[in-house]
């Protein structure tokens, strides 16, 4: 059986960030399992018209890997281009397994290793794991009455069918989300009929894209002006959390008035400014950022239908709705998102005294910094239970964690020790006082239900608070709060 110092479980940015620090300590003795045939986690997965980040691409990136972005929010090609120029340059294909579908992990005391199964192929062992497996890659598809039923075309906007021609097709979106609201503009304009299903409206703002003149492009290309920039785009992000989480009234004040100025300006039909406006504070749910949106609601061949007219049953043919109205349809796009909460970790994790991390999860996923778990030596979990973030780059984040993970290996090789293990009291006051934080934002008074929260409500996807907080939490390695053997 084959076996490393560390096994890195997807090859997203998490995937590529944990690798980077690994060899940046001299550790190349690591090997990297995607579960599909290609490299590069979501935004080589996620192809569908219109996706494009909506942070903006010089922070959006990792800090170690500039690029000569051509515009502010860059769109999804670019970002694919972004992901493999990293891949590549680093030479992380050598040090990756496609197709490798991890069915199970299981620790082996004897052997103080990691056990990884792999589905249809062998299993391999490694000192270390690092699920970087990500908390939007898992789809989620609603058990709609008759869904197995219809006979036209149907997908999830995470495999969209680049093969599908939609053009003059009738066409049933069902989600509003942050997807959603990318895909329908870039379809709108070519589809016959676009039908979208809301369950409850987001809060848009007008997306600030500017696209790089070449003389910018050039100066950027000045290291020192490029974190310069980024710097100056994170400083004013940041500043975001003053609302989310200590003043709804300069939330809404700052951002909510100015949303409701946006759908007064593109919108003029009273029927529809009501269906899309929220009954909760604007930050509760995601925000999306879009020019296009409400002008492509507007469109005489797109129909929005909320929660009032909501999916009573898919048919062979298409959908029948609460009031009771039969759309034909050739093609369902289910835009209905991801197990991002409840299920962090799609495959059995089985630890110490054949302990099992769902079970630990019963309740709600967490995690101390988000990242390990008492009874789980060696294990590390990249975008782990509240380590998302909601006003700045997720990657700001990941490679904060990446400073707790490479303090973790690097105190073991110091004291010839093999084993780490966070001490269950260190989780419990780290995750107790996460909730209490919790309990001042937006997110858990903001008057909503999101994809934030956890079956149990507790809000599981969001850090509360300045990621410089977590940032220097992280940098901040406790001996005392761990084990080691």
């Amino acid at each position: 059986m084959k076996t490393y110092k560390a096994i890195i479980i997807g090859s997203g940015f998490g995937g590529q960030c944990a690798a980077l620090k690994l060899k940046k300590q001299g550790i190349e003795d690591f090997w990297i399992l995607e579960r599909r045939d290609f490299m590069g986690g979501t935004w080589c997965q996620n192809t569908y018209p219109g996706a494009a980040v909506d942070v903006q691409s010089p922070l959006y990136s990792i800090e170690s890997e500039p690029y000569d972005w051509s515009q502010m929010f860059a769109e999804q090609d670019e970002l694919q281009l972004y992901t493999n120029h990293v891949i590549d340059k680093n030479n992380l294909r050598d040090k990756t397994q496609t197709s490798a579908n991890v069915s199970k992990i299981k620790w082996h005391e004897a052997d103080q290793a990691w056990q990884v199964h792999l589905q249809d192929q062998p299993s391999i062992r490694a000192q270390f794991v690092i699920n970087a497996s990500g908390p939007l890659s898992t789809p989620v598809i609603p058990e709609f009455k008759g869904k197995e039923s219809f006979k036209g075309k149907s997908f999830h906007t995470n495999n969209w069918d680049k093969d599908y021609d939609y053009r003059g097709k009738r066409i049933a979106i069902i989600g509003s989300g942050a997807s959603a609201a990318q895909i329908i503009p870039a379809i709108a304009k070519d589809a016959g009929e676009l039908h979208i299903f809301q369950r409850s409206p987001h809060w848009v703002l007008p997306r600030p894209d500017y696209v790089f003149k070449p003389w910018q492009r050039k100066l950027l290309k000045n290291k020192a002006l490029y974190k310069l920039l980024r710097k100056a785009i994170y400083w004013e992000l940041e500043s975001r959390v003053i609302g989310f989480k200590y003043s709804q009234t300069m939330l809404k004040l700052a951002a909510q008035n100015k949303a409701v100025k946006h759908i007064k300006k593109q919108i003029s039909d009273p029927v529809l400014r009501a269906k899309v406006t929220p009954d909760y504070t604007i930050g509760c749910k995601r925000i999306i950022l879009s020019d296009t949106l409400y002008p492509a609601l507007c469109r005489d061949n797109v129909s929005l239908h909320d929660k009032t007219q909501g999916i009573k049953e898919i048919t062979e043919t298409g959908i029948i709705t609460q009031d009771g109205e039969n759309l034909e349809l050739d093609l369902i796009v289910y835009s209905t998102g991801y197990d991002a909460t409840d299920g962090v970790i799609s495959y059995p994790v089985i630890g110490r005294e054949k302990k099992q991390l769902g079970d630990f999860w019963q309740e709600y996923p967490r995690a101390y910094l988000g990242t390990s778990a008492p009874g789980f030596p060696n294990l590390f979990i990249v975008t782990g239970p509240n380590t998302g973030i909601g006003h700045t780059s997720a990657i700001v984040v990941i490679e904060a964690q990446m400073n707790y993970i490479i303090s973790s290996i690097k105190s073991l090789s110091a004291n010839d020790n093999k084993v780490i293990e966070v001490k269950a009291d260190a989780e419990n006051r780290y995750t107790q006082h996460i909730h209490q934080e919790m309990a001042k934002t937006v997110w858990k008074s903001g008057g909503c239900n999101s994809w934030y929260q956890s079956k149990s409500g507790h809000v599981i996807a969001m850090f509360p608070g300045f990621s410089f907080t977590y940032q220097r939490w992280t940098k901040n390695f406790r001996p005392a709060d761990h084990d080691f053997s």
